[in-house]
């Protein structure tokens, strides 16, 4: 939201009040509290009729700044909140005694003030106009607050609190959740607020208030409402929130790397789920609006096996149950007669399955006339349940702030679960409206984008009580802070063409710089039918990101329905996303562990390579495998960071450090290994979950001399470590040792040659 008519003026109606004097730094023991005046105090009589604007600098965990701007104290505090994983962390606060000249700040006041988390500090002017600096122990400002930009504002539709960072020189900003414009999101005006709106507009199913920077910190502003973002925007050289109300609080978190950022915003907001390793293979969905029943589940089953198509999970989309019911759980008996017989049969040809669901309750649905009675639905201000006819007649909302409501919606899961559905797809939970009554009070502005979390968290829930934790999984739509918890999350309704699939990789890229862990997207588009080179170029994409699902519109996204070659392109990728299973599993034990996402954009693991900053048509699979999408008939386009890169498809090495333009067929995509790593390859290509250590190859790429790569091979289900083994280059000998675990018939492969080890280990003799 923009507040000023360019850099001079305020708009219409607008008053902005800065902190324009420091009146007093209070030390708190644990934090600093700050009084200033909105204007200079030259004597007594100027603080008479003069706002004050209070300021507290504290920290919720080792790192990482809390600030909180605020005007009026006594407004009772708002439900919900995010629930933030705060600790007790040594705090060490210095505030200058009066007479003392204390340390000259830049802004030439006489002292400054000083909270200090790890290796951050806040430093404070403590006379003179408001600066707060977050300084790193090194002396170099990450960002920095000034009173030209910290304000409380008065505008003809509300009060706002309004708060601006410098930005450095070349400085880039990702992050606020899933974004489908520029990676980059400088330049850009964004308001944190779930719409159910595509991919192809400013709107998105998952808003975030966390922004990254590639200078190594990150801001997280503790609102649930909206937030409005001005970055690089209204002021060029400044990014600017904004949230509506007496107060705002946010924290600065330090990195110093960005993987490093995401690792404490993660601690904070929580950490991804450990996904099972069956949910990293190949989803077939029925589609949305086409016609099915068993008969056409079991046609497109057989269809996949016998052309050698592994297929993990089937999804059973919206028709699953009866038309204009939704929701009510309960199969369609006239196309699912036999709905018990017909899941144990997917069972028995090793299928997991899916079922699609929403947080909606029809006024034909059996359940909407219990949910009215007993007050599990949301409600207008006068008590009645809240309707609307969008998406399905005199549709109704579950009220998941009523622990009866949650409690009710768990146990017609747990009922499906029982049957035999293994998994949900949580659809919807976006247009959530503002002019209506929570059963615990919540604010509905503030309940927008959180009811999101609490539907996820409600289902996944009893996933987990059900099916234990690690085999927990949904395919949620909307979320917002915090809600990576739940995995997994899948890129909304987009169209069929090459530039909604690059949209559609921008969003997930985006989400990743959010602490996003897991990702996935509809192979092919879901509107729309794409043609064959969209749907070949689709499945390349799909198959190397963490999750795969293969989900149309109005028409199926069986391979066979578009050519022969897409099925032979089909194979070949599940096959390869099969073997790099020990790589991605690993990789989402370390998203589960550490907050760091399986797929992320480039500046994550390059932040001092000023060419990968709006690098958005490619991205990192884990830390080792560079990925780069052909959004063409032929030809791609992406940047190698330096070093000697290896084609994982070819073996062919190739020089970084530039931007590369190449052709490629339908059976290749640039898939490129980065130089010093070790990247394990499983021996099974037809499922996700086997014995990783069994046969296990591990392809040496580039080692530089002196270097040693650890390599942790996870077992089938992806919770533990089954072998551990370390690959070291001292001059010309590669030596490769298992150091702990089983794993019978490994080999280390260097340059496309295999070579058995001696007992724990293998030695070869290499030449550069």
């Amino acid at each position: 939201m923009k507040f000023t008519d360019g850099y001079w003026l305020a708009r219409e109606g607008v008053q902005i009040l800065r902190p324009r004097e420091v009146e007093s730094v209070e030390d708190g023991g644990d934090h600093l509290l700050v009084h200033a005046a909105t204007a200079p105090l030259r004597h007594r009589g100027d603080t008479l009729n003069r706002p004050m604007i209070t300021i507290r600098i504290d920290s919720p965990a080792e790192g990482v700044v809390g600030v909180r701007i605020e005007h009026f104290a006594g407004r009772r505090p708002r439900t919900p909140r995010f629930a933030l994983a705060a600790q007790s962390v040594p705090v060490h606060t210095n505030v200058p005694t009066e007479g003392s000249n204390g340390s000259n700040g830049s802004n030439g006041s006489k002292g400054s003030a000083t909270l200090t988390t790890g290796a951050l500090t806040a430093r404070v002017a403590t006379e003179g106009p408001w600066r707060l600096e977050l300084v790193r122990a090194d002396g170099s400002i990450l960002t920095t607050a000034t009173a030209e930009g910290t304000a409380i504002i008065d505008a003809p539709d509300g009060p706002f609190v309004r708060e601006q960072h410098d930005l450095a020189i070349g400085e880039h900003l990702y992050g606020l959740g899933e974004r489908f414009g520029p990676l980059v999101k400088n330049g850009q005006s964004i308001d944190v607020w779930n719409a159910d709106g595509g991919t192809s507009s400013e709107q998105a199913y998952k808003n975030v208030p966390f922004h990254l920077s590639d200078r190594g910190y990150g801001v997280f502003v503790d609102h649930p409402e909206r937030v409005s973002y001005e970055i690089a925007s209204e002021v060029a050289s400044r990014t600017q929130f904004s949230v509506a109300g007496q107060h705002l609080q946010y924290y600065v978190i330090d990195g110093p790397d960005p993987k490093d950022v995401l690792r404490r915003y993660t601690a904070l907001t929580g950490r991804p789920a450990q996904v099972p390793t069956w949910s990293y293979g190949l989803w077939l969905s029925t589609s949305f609006t086409t016609d099915y029943d068993e008969a056409t589940v079991t046609s497109f089953i057989d269809g996949m096996a016998e052309r050698d198509l592994p297929l993990s999970v089937f999804h059973f989309d919206c028709f699953w149950m009866r038309q204009f019911h939704w929701t009510d759980f309960v199969w369609d008996p006239a196309t699912f007669a036999d709905p018990d017989g017909m899941l144990r049969r997917l069972h028995e040809r090793g299928l997991k399955v899916c079922v699609w669901i929403n947080p909606y309750i029809a006024q034909r649905s059996r359940l909407f006339a219990e949910g009215a009675e007993k007050g599990y639905l949301v409600t207008t201000a006068e008590g009645d349940p809240w309707q609307w006819d969008m998406w399905q007649a005199g549709m109704a909302l579950v009220d998941f702030t009523n622990p009866e409501a949650w409690a009710w919606y768990q146990e017609h899961l747990r009922a499906l679960l029982r049957q035999g559905v293994d998994a949900f797809k949580t659809d919807f939970g976006e247009r959530i409206p503002t002019d209506v009554r929570w059963h615990d009070g919540s604010d509905p502005q503030r309940m927008h984008n959180y009811y999101a979390q609490l539907y996820n968290q409600c289902v996944f829930e009893v996933l987990e009580d059900e099916r234990g934790r690690g085999e927990a999984v949904v395919f949620a739509r909307a979320a917002t802070a915090g809600g990576q918890q739940f995995p997994v999350h899948w890129g909304g309704d987009c169209e069929s063409t090459f530039l909604a699939m690059a949209e559609s990789l921008r969003g997930g890229l985006s989400l990743a710089a959010s602490g996003f862990g897991f990702w996935s997207h509809d192979i092919g588009g879901f509107e729309g039918t794409p043609d064959p080179a969209v749907f070949k170029r689709w499945v390349a994409f799909g198959l190397l990101s963490s999750h795969s699902r293969l989900h149309g519109s109005s028409s199926y996204r069986v391979p066979w329905a578009f050519d022969e070659e897409s099925v032979e392109v089909t194979r070949m990728f599940t096959h390869l996303k099969h073997r790099l299973m020990p790589y991605l599993a690993r990789a989402g034990q370390i998203a589960s562990a550490e907050g760091v996402p399986v797929m992320r954009p480039m500046v994550m693991d390059f932040p001092a390579d000023r060419s990968v900053s709006a690098a958005d048509t490619q991205y990192m699979l884990g830390g080792d495998l560079l990925v780069a999408p052909v959004f063409d008939t032929s030809e791609v386009e992406y940047y190698l960071p330096e070093g000697t890169w290896t084609r994982v498809l070819t073996g062919e090495r190739v020089a970084g450090g530039r931007w590369v333009r190449e052709r490629h067929g339908f059976d290749s995509v640039p898939l490129l290994a980065r130089p010093g790593s070790v990247i394990a390859f499983g021996s099974v290509t037809d499922r996700p979950d086997y014995p990783y250590a069994e046969s296990v190859e591990l392809h040496a790429f580039e080692l530089a001399d002196g270097a040693e790569v650890a390599v942790q091979v996870p077992t089938p289900d992806g919770v533990a470590c089954a072998a551990e083994m370390s690959v070291r280059r001292s001059g010309d000998r590669l030596e490769a040792t298992l150091v702990r675990g089983q794993a019978p018939g490994w080999v280390l492969v260097h340059r496309g040659r295999r070579y058995e080890p001696s007992g724990s280990t293998v030695t070869v003799t290499i030449t550069d």
